[in-house]
């Protein structure tokens, strides 16, 4: 019969497949359980669940035609295509898993994983299962290097800013001057969170939500103030003006009041380093200057904090009697003799007219 031929191939393919998903099964069982701790397993496991179908399926396949009575040639060239999808497959899955690894040991070790480093990692594990890929299908390595490396100037001069911007990004992730999470301001003007750090441009979260992409060449250019590093917490100073007649130690003590009640009320506001109230370096044209200091835990908590502060601090002088005062200036106006209003104003916006007298001579 025609069919006979086909009998054991099918059988050796159905026992085969059999057996092979049943190992499968037990592996994925085995790093289910074990994965929980420690977080590489459990992503082995995660990408390796669909394809390790596919490779069960091709080694059922692989064995039904070294068993089939095949003509010669068309057996290698079945094997070598078997080959090259198996390396295919085995080459995106280990990429894969590379980029999720490189993400997962970044969070367990409390390091932000930018999306440039989990580019590279899968980038390296390609390029490595593209020489292989190349080596199975017969293909000589050696005078391909050979014309990428004639062609590579032409590309890299077609392509000098991409390029720039990817050395760039990774000059600036090798210096760890800018991380993920860090707020940053640059001289440009530009300054928000920083999201991520890609292969071309790094994205900043402003304070309003918004997304501001900068070129990682113009970050590597740019001076850059970074208020996470060394630490996160932030110091917030304010300006108050007070009347000289009024006691600079009742001042201080009014203030340092204030600034403490709020520590325990205002979101972000901390107790240590402590608060201070230093007088301004200087006597002032028209008041007494002093400087409120304290720290926040965040560079997004300044304008709340600074905002209560105001508040509380001017309540507070009302309540006390303490007046702020403002800077007043006397205008004179001379007339030409006929006689004129001259104005000047007085404190409150009022304005008082005199008359003014124009003599000759």
């Amino acid at each position: 019969m025609m069919w006979e031929p086909l009998v054991w191939p099918a059988t050796a393919f159905v026992v085969t497949a059999a057996v092979a998903l049943g190992l499968r099964w037990a592996l994925l069982s085995m790093l289910a359980r074990w994965g929980e701790p420690r977080p590489g397993r459990g992503a082995f496991g995660d990408a390796v669940r669909v394809p390790s179908f596919l490779w069960c399926l091709v080694l059922a396949f692989y064995v039904a035609v070294e068993i089939a009575n095949l003509p010669h040639r068309l057996a290698l060239y079945l094997g070598t295509l078997l080959q090259a999808s198996v390396v295919v497959s085995v080459t995106v899955t280990l990429a894969n898993l590379a980029g999720s690894l490189v993400s997962r040991y970044g969070d367990r070790l409390g390091v932000a994983v930018t999306g440039l480093a989990q580019t590279s990692a899968r980038l390296a594990v390609l390029i490595i299962g593209l020489l292989v890929l190349l080596s199975t299908l017969g293909i000589q390595i050696t005078p391909l290097l050979t014309a990428l490396g004639v062609g590579g100037l032409a590309v890299a001069l077609a392509l000098q800013d991409t390029l720039a911007n990817l050395f760039a990004g990774m000059h600036v992730l090798a210096g760890r001057e800018v991380r993920p999470g860090d707020y940053v301001r640059l001289t440009e003007g530009a300054e928000g969170y920083v999201v991520d750090v890609g292969w071309r441009t790094i994205r900043l979260r402003t304070l309003s939500n918004n997304i501001v992409i900068v070129p990682n060449r113009t970050v590597a250019q740019a001076t850059i103030t970074n208020f996470t590093l060394p630490l996160p917490l932030t110091a917030v100073s304010i300006r108050v003006d007070v009347d000289y007649a009024t006691d600079p130690d009742h001042v201080e003590l009014v203030l340092l009041e204030e600034v403490r009640r709020a520590i325990g009320e205002v979101p972000g506001m901390l107790l240590e380093p402590a608060p201070a109230v230093r007088l301004h370096p200087g006597f002032g044209e028209y008041a007494l200057q002093y400087t409120v200091a304290c720290h926040v835990s965040g560079f997004g908590d300044t304008a709340l904090a600074q905002h209560e502060l105001r508040r509380r601090i001017l309540k507070r002088l009302r309540a006390e009697g303490i007046e702020m005062p403002v800077p007043m200036r006397a205008v004179r106006l001379i007339g030409d003799g006929r006689g004129s209003e001259a104005a000047r104003p007085l404190p409150g916006g009022r304005e008082q007219s005199e008359r003014a007298q124009h003599r000759e001579g």
